[in-house]
């Protein structure tokens, strides 16, 4: 989703900063978007480190000048309910999900508020809205994502810095295939959701540059579900 997400932003004109801690993978599509003609720098992050957050603020403005948009984007898994589910995979998930979104929108504030406002996306999950049997910690995770979401919408409105979260279901990404190799467990989750099909990355990603753009200048602190009426039922 990521990478799919900073093929649309520079195909619509932005200027992108991608962060990962796969340098070989990162450079890989940073390299394509520049050879498509469009702008794009690679940072390794490790987003759960506020030191790398900061220099890749860093970056942002001083090879464009600025930043007006963050996505977290960034996220792991581990299944298990809450029995099964040990320490160390707790804290493990919760630094990535949370404190890593945590730190992404600090670093990005200052510099956004400099700007006279922004964007921030966060991806959180419908597993953030809902519980389930065997995602204890990444559910807690991503409804930790969801609150802190809101919390800074309603902190950095008066510095015009607009805070959402979007809320995927099942998306037929690399992060999915155990899943998409099951058959069974496959169309079990497509007979489960309305639109019959799993999602992909550019519904996700659609979504994104909305929210990131003026047409959703009235919206802050809310959440937008793309999960094929998974949720409504």
């Amino acid at each position: 989703m990521g990478a799919t997400t900073a093929d649309m932003f520079a195909r619509n004109g932005a200027k992108v900063i991608i962060g990962d801690i796969l340098v070989e993978k990162g450079l890989e599509v940073a390299h394509k978007i520049n050879r498509s003609g469009h702008e794009c720098y690679f940072v390794r992050l490790d987003v759960s480190c506020k030191e790398q957050w900061a220099d890749a603020v860093d970056k942002a403005k001083s090879k464009f000048g600025g930043l007006n948009v963050l996505v977290n984007n960034a996220g792991i898994a581990v299944r298990g309910n809450v029995e099964e589910t040990c320490v160390e995979d707790w804290h493990q998930v919760m630094k990535i999900n949370a404190k890593g979104v945590f730190l992404g929108t600090k670093a990005a504030i200052p510099a956004m508020r400099d700007m006279g406002g922004g964007s921030i996306i966060n991806l959180s999950s419908i597993a953030g809205l809902v519980g389930s049997s065997d995602t204890t910690v990444y559910n807690a995770s991503k409804a930790a994502v969801r609150l802190l979401t809101k919390s800074t919408a309603l902190q950095y409105a008066k510095d015009g810095i607009r805070v959402n979260s979007i809320h995927p279901g099942t998306i037929a990404t690399p992060l999915t295939v155990d899943l998409q190799a099951d058959e069974t467990a496959l169309q079990d989750r497509i007979n489960r959701t309305p639109l019959g099909r799993l999602g992909t990355a550019e519904d996700v990603a659609y979504g994104i540059i909305y929210l990131a753009s003026e047409e959703s200048s009235y919206i802050t602190g809310s959440e937008l579900v793309i999960d094929g009426g998974r949720t409504a039922q």
